[in-house]
């Protein structure tokens, strides 16, 4: 039944990609971040679904009215460089067949998050987009805070299996990415009862991130913690909230939990942190031999583990974090671009903010910019210690970005050339740190 229903709702979402392309991308977005297809146990389940929305959608853009190249800024070119530096570094990786079906994941990954801002250019289709992004996730998140509170805390929460989130870690860095997002939504939402489940829902996802039992989980949720403190303007009470909500959940978390986080201070001791520490080294060793290209995706095996691990008496496993995992694939070169987006992805979020200043209708913008860079704190710091070098949503959210960018920037522009009178209604003001008014926009 499940199987049916979802090719249902995929392939009869076509005519519609066929008439606007960009319901194209929101629909891939949601088979590729969700994935519901891993939910099911019949034809369905390794039908490339995807793969034919993400063909209809690059069909129909060749016939779109509202195709529009993408801006060229620097978070567009900080990615384009490192699209095209995987690709070189494919070309020249120790395992050319597996490297191969890696990069093409992620160049398909890539390329829809180049789409956005060539075909989503309107602010009720961004904030579409990250409704799609944040309820493919929350719905892992909201089910699993819910279980977990019902098993009284004694199972871990995991992701579909076969994804970018199956591992309990990665699925708890994605819930923390999502809850800032969940918060942009609850600030310019103008329904009381949305802003009622989102509030339930941010809720429910502080939970799931516990009950992953995922120690970079407790230290990411930590750094969100602290740039949403930092960012916000009533920082007495946002830390109240925070720490009788963290006490509240603290307090119902069974002992085990307290044990293995206990394991991030004696880390020394704990097996795993010593096989994350061996092979960060072995990816540090293998770029320096190969500076330049590294050792192209997926370097687990045992032959680079013999040559660049302190001891080799551990067995092969993946890096372990974003970072490493960027270094030891891509090189050097690739760190550093790697590096260069999320400093990009960074200085344009902020900028939103700067160019909302004293205008109203963009208040909007400035709530985005500031809560993704709550979201991207979370993951850089997560990040740190998994290997989500190829995670989608990240490249999703930058796609986001330079596409609220670039609306923002192009109605400034209009607004303040000479002769013209903005005759568009005004938008309500939002602020952070008040409750969201109607958006009469």
């Amino acid at each position: 039944m499940r199987d049916i229903l979802l090719s249902a709702i995929a392939l009869g979402v076509i005519p519609f990609i066929v008439w606007r392309s960009y319901v194209g991308v929101l629909t891939y977005v949601w088979l590729s971040v969700m994935n519901p297809h891993r939910l099911t146990w019949g034809f369905i389940h390794d039908f490339p679904l995807a793969a034919i929305i993400a063909v209809v959608t690059l069909v129909s853009c060749v016939f779109s009215r509202d195709l529009r190249p993408p801006p060229l800024s620097g978070l567009t070119v900080a990615l384009l460089f490192f699209a095209a530096w995987t690709g070189i570094t494919t070309l020249y990786a120790l395992y050319p067949s597996q490297s191969y079906e890696l990069w093409t994941a992620m160049a398909k990954t890539q390329l829809m998050a180049f789409l956005i801002p060539v075909l989503l250019h309107r602010k009720e289709h961004l904030r579409q987009l990250i409704w799609v992004i944040v309820l493919s996730i929350a719905y892992y998140a909201v089910k699993g805070g819910a279980w977990f509170l019902l098993s009284g805390g004694e199972n871990r929460i995991y992701g579909p299996p076969g994804s970018y989130i199956e591992d309990n870690n990665a699925l708890a860095v994605a819930v923390i990415m999502m809850i800032p997002l969940m918060r942009y939504l609850q600030l310019t939402s103008p329904h009381r009862y949305v802003r009622w489940g989102l509030t339930a829902m941010m809720l429910l996802s502080g939970v799931a991130a516990a009950g992953s039992y995922s120690r970079g989980a407790l230290v990411a949720v930590s750094a969100m913690l602290a740039v949403l403190w930092w960012k916000s303007r009533k920082k007495l009470m946002l830390l109240l909230v925070a720490i009788a909500t963290i006490l509240a959940v603290l307090a119902y978390l069974p002992e085990r939990w307290y044990e293995r986080m206990d394991t991030i201070v004696n880390f020394e001791q704990d097996d795993s942190a010593n096989r994350r520490l061996n092979v960060w080294a072995t990816m540090f060793h293998l770029a320096q031999d190969r500076p330049i290209v590294g050792g192209g995706f997926d370097v687990a095996e045992d032959a680079v583990f013999q040559k660049y691990a302190p001891d080799p008496r551990f067995p092969p496993q993946v890096a372990h974090s974003i970072y490493f995992q960027a270094l030891g694939e891509h090189g050097f070169v690739g760190l550093g671009l790697y590096l260069l987006l999320y400093l990009a992805l960074w200085r344009s979020a902020s900028s939103l903010g700067r160019t909302a200043q004293g205008r109203p209708e963009y208040a909007w913008a400035r709530d985005f910019g500031l809560m993704m860079q709550v979201s991207f704190a979370g993951f850089l710091v997560g990040g740190a210690f998994l290997s989500l070098v190829n995670f989608d949503v990240p490249y999703y959210l930058i796609g986001a970005v330079i596409a609220t960018k670039r609306l923002v920037d192009s109605g400034v522009q209009k607004a303040t050339a000479p002769g013209t009178i903005d005759s568009s209604p005004p938008l309500v003001a939002l602020d952070t740190a008040r409750s969201p008014r109607t958006d009469t926009r």
